[in-house]
């Protein structure tokens, strides 16, 4: 950016209303015209389209599902065997993880079930992390690792956390694979790339009711199921980035290896991913965390364990209990979060990629050891029920003292927000027509991503519309939206502070990865406990779960602000609040942006969860298809969803892009 490009900032100016204002205020007109004008003005057509015109999509999904399970065949075997058959082989390596970790061994089935070995001792799994996190990261993350899995065992969470971590064992590094080898074809066969990234899209934003009702289906009731789901939720990241990682290898790195002779399959192998290693290790963490994210949603179909306990505590609004599961949640997230960052991040360092032999042996001798002994001392086996804590009593009563003494209070300040924000805004988007949302869409396309990008955005609106779904998408519209821009209002500021501020970011850093890492349900339980059910409640749940990458992005944009650019100001004499709003956020603006962005992205996922807590959008929809086995409609309302998504996303990443491309047609030097 050049000194004249600095001085056209700070300097006052005077603009002429372009033809892309007056679009918007035509738009603007319009849709307050819409919204004033009385009921029945309108032709019905435009805010639901008769049931003869829509092109029936979800019935055509239920039948060629209900043909696959019940009818179709390849000779030999059924459909229904094959993906039966393939479940069964998906449930040896499950079962041998909950064996070890959470059941033991055990002959036959139910009530009658002998168990012949015990699972391992809870002070084997507590050393075992320990010396993991000492080996990755030193005393301070074994403290934090060993201390995690103790908390379990002490407040009595010890069964339905190994439940829960005998599936997350089993599950990520199946997504993993999957991911790697997927994402190894995508970079080298172009072709099979530009299919997957619509795929992956789609992936990312459908909701997770919407394919756990299929995979219902076609896998039946039960842990596999539930494993399964949570393997396709938490493989997207993990292809995107063996792509990217392999792309970054560095050219000399390839080219050392084409000299040396190696074949296409060796330079993969012995040569590439190797050396994209450290980014791959990244994508292992997300399909982790993902798996953690994944639990509660699939214990809806069978997976027990920790979300199985959060979701019965949920509906029977035991705020307890569900708070003391959803802390042991995070607990368990934080450490194996924690020591999947630290082996990614800092194993060579600290000397974690050495001989790995005598570490491993110890590891074995010291759970052989604690194995022999839990079998004639109790103790050592089970944590003694007679030393468990729970707080779930508490935190019952806090929660009945803090309803007896505020319940006015929270519920005026519900009160107000509903009567005079939800409603109206909600009563605006619904009034919207359709042709009206389309035609804006449209120009928006046009105008930052041409003909193209236009094309899309209309037909993905069009998608609700053609399925009967308009007026339940604007109901989603407004909670999302609501929901995005106060968690941009909160998180921006706080983003732009913590970015000009190094000392304020050290304290908000680890705020911000402990809301990521978070799974999306813990989000819920507190709002419920001060509020009830409701869209308030459920706009709460989504601001605080969405918040993070508007904190992260805005600090982000802020700190990558040239410093030069900054010195050009100052010597022009400009104020630091002059230099913050004329040089430093506009030169930041398409990194928030894409932070926006992905706050749409985590508030549209969120939103389908609050279903839970009464909201009537479309993740309602999804979710009553889920508990109704309605194979089309919830993959409809859940195809609605991703149709939102990939607007916002495509409309926010081409308004960045072309927001960079006009801040670098400025130049970058001084």
């Amino acid at each position: 950016m050049t000194v004249a490009a600095v001085e056209t900032k700070i300097s006052p100016s005077t603009t002429r209303l372009g033809p892309d204002t007056v679009a918007i205020l035509a738009f603007v007109v319009l849709a307050l015209i819409a919204f004033f004008l009385p009921d029945g003005v309108l032709p019905a057509w435009m805010t639901e389209l008769p049931p003869r015109f829509r092109i029936g999509f979800d019935t055509a999904v239920s039948a060629v599902l209900k043909w696959l399970v019940e009818d179709a065949s390849f000779g030999l075997f059924t459909f229904k065997e094959m993906t039966r058959g393939f479940a069964q082989v998906l449930n040896v390596p499950l079962d041998i993880a909950t064996s070890i970790l959470s059941t033991g061994l055990r002959e036959g089935r139910g009530s009658a079930a002998v168990q012949l070995a015990p699972p391992l001792p809870w002070i084997a799994v507590v050393g075992v992390v320990s010396a993991l996190g000492y080996r990755f990261g030193g005393w301070r993350l074994a403290a934090l690792a060993g201390g995690a899995f103790l908390y379990l065992a002490v407040f009595g969470q010890w069964e339905s956390a190994m439940l829960t971590l005998s599936s997350i064992v089993v599950a990520a590094p199946l997504g993993v694979a999957a991911g790697l080898v997927t994402g190894v074809i995508g970079y080298r066969i172009p072709a099979f790339r530009r299919f997957i990234t619509p795929v992956l899209d789609l992936m990312q934003t459908v909701p997770t009711f919407a394919y756990l009702i299929p995979i219902l289906f076609l896998f039946g009731f039960g842990p596999v199921a539930a494993m399964i789901a949570t393997i396709i939720y938490a493989l997207p990241p993990m292809v995107r980035v063996t792509m990217a990682a392999l792309e970054g290898v560095p050219r000399e790195i390839v080219e050392y290896g084409t000299m040396a002779g190696t074949t296409p399959r060796q330079m993969i192998m012995k040569v590439m991913l190797p050396a994209a290693r450290p980014q791959l290790l990244v994508g292992v963490n997300q399909v982790i965390m993902l798996s953690l994210n994944m639990v509660i949603i699939a214990s809806m179909i069978g997976a027990g364990g920790l979300g199985f306990d959060v979701l019965t505590s949920l509906r029977r609004l035991d705020i307890g209990r569900g708070l003391e599961s959803g802390l042991a949640i995070v607990v368990l997230a934080i450490a194996l979060d924690r020591l999947s960052q630290a082996y990614a991040d800092g194993a060579r360092k600290r000397g974690a990629e050495g001989d790995l032999k005598p570490f491993l042996l110890a590891l074995a001798v010291f759970v052989a050891v604690t194995y022999a002994l839990g079998l004639f001392v109790p103790f050592v086996a089970t944590y003694p029920e007679a030393l468990q804590i729970s707080t779930a009593p508490w935190w019952s009563e806090a929660v009945r003292w803090i309803n007896v003494n505020f319940f006015d209070a929270f519920d005026a300040v519900k009160t107000f927000f509903l009567l005079n924000l939800l409603l109206p805004v909600k009563r605006f988007m619904m009034a919207q027509p359709w042709p009206l949302v389309a035609a804006a869409l449209g120009y928006a396309g046009w105008r930052l991503g041409g003909v193209r990008l236009a094309v899309l955005v209309v037909s993905l609106a069009l998608f609700p519309v053609l399925n009967g779904q308009w007026e339940i998408t604007m109901m989603t519209v407004y909670l999302c939206g609501l929901s995005v821009l106060f968690a941009a209002l909160i998180g921006i500021p706080i983003g732009i502070y913590a970015g000009l501020s190094p000392r304020a970011w050290r304290v908000i850093e680890p705020v911000i990865d402990t809301l990521q890492t978070l799974p999306s349900f813990v989000y819920l339980i507190p709002a419920v406990m001060l509020f009830r059910v409701g869209d308030f409640t459920a706009m709460l749940a989504i601001i605080l779960y969405a918040l993070a990458p508007s904190v992260r992005y805005a600090a982000h944009g802020i700190r990558q602000v040239p410093p030069m650019l900054i010195e050009a100001g100052t010597s022009m004499g400009c104020t630091p609040r002059q230099s913050l709003t004329r040089i430093q956020l506009p030169v930041a603006l398409p990194t928030i942006l894409l932070g926006i962005n992905q706050t749409v992205m985590l508030a549209l996922s969120m939103l389908v969860i609050t279903a839970l807590v009464g909201t009537r959008d479309l993740g309602q929809q999804v979710y009553m298809a889920l508990t109704k086995a309605d194979t089309g409609k919830g993959l409809v309302a859940g195809l609605c969803v991703a149709a939102i998504a990939i607007v916002a996303d495509r409309l926010i990443n081409a308004g960045a892009a072309r927001l960079a491309a006009q801040r670098s047609g400025g130049g970058d030097a001084v």
